[in-house]
């Protein structure tokens, strides 16, 4: 068993254990000089997704809006070159 805990975590339990408090104190400390928590990034993951969310239905009025306006150029341009080709 103890030699499987060890394969599962790279090295034996102890050193796992010490290496995850080191690294977790640096990354506690780098976040704290950046202002960072744990709330703070995942109200940042939620805010950025529902942004995402909400421009993307935003983005597809604009296509509405682009195609409508653009159909009114080509479509009597379609219309006119396809008149000028079946009289050849």
């Amino acid at each position: 068993m103890s030699d499987q805990v060890n394969r599962f975590l790279g090295d034996s339990l102890g050193r796992t254990l010490i290496k995850l408090v080191v690294v977790s104190l640096i990354v506690g400390f780098v976040m704290t000089v950046f202002g960072l928590t744990p709330w703070n990034i995942i109200y940042g993951f939620r805010d950025f997704i529902l942004e995402l969310w909400h421009r993307g239905f935003a983005a597809l009025g604009r296509v509405g809006d682009y195609l409508l306006l653009g159909a009114t150029i080509v479509i009597p341009l379609f219309v006119i070159l396809r008149l000028f080709s079946y009289r050849r």
